[in-house]
């Protein structure tokens, strides 16, 4: 699984023009999974996501998990975060699992992250034309990938 997380002062994902979701202080979370990837797998990111200290504390410096901010998370689902584009200029996504492995796993991670979090997550909808919206606080920009837990 490869996801790349922002935190957010606000974030949404809209769906034929009806917002499906919105969050304020938190992540948005960009994630893909390929066909190898495992609940283990989704587990791992869960576990390194909710302990991730990338929020201030009261001297400014990035030392708090969303846990301890009560942040919230949304989850989009993301293929494009799998593309081959070593070769030629249009990119290949033959590494993106297709929807009957995925979208179990996709709704696992996030029943997962609900589950840790304590609270409902935002999320949007696997394979619809989604319009995220989201402005990132610092910038803070943090990629991850199971291939590389190591």
């Amino acid at each position: 699984m490869r996801i790349v997380i922002q935190r957010v002062s606000h974030a949404s994902v809209t769906i034929d023009g009806v917002c499906k979701s919105a969050i304020q202080e938190g992540f948005m979370i960009l994630v893909g999974i390929e066909n190898a990837d495992t609940k283990e797998d989704a587990d791992w990111l869960c576990k390194k996501i909710i302990n991730l200290r990338v929020f201030d504390d009261e001297n400014g410096v990035m030392n708090k998990s969303i846990l301890e901010t009560n942040g919230n998370i949304l989850v989009i689902s993301q293929f494009t975060l799998h593309a081959s584009y070593k070769k030629g200029n249009r990119p290949s996504y033959i590494y993106a699992a297709k929807p009957d492995i995925a979208i179990p796993l996709y709704e696992y991670f996030c029943q997962a992250l609900e589950n840790a979090l304590g609270k409902k997550i935002g999320t949007g909808k696997f394979g619809a034309d989604m319009k995220v919206e989201l402005l990132n606080n610092g910038p803070v920009t943090i990629c991850m990938d199971t291939k590389n837990k190591e």
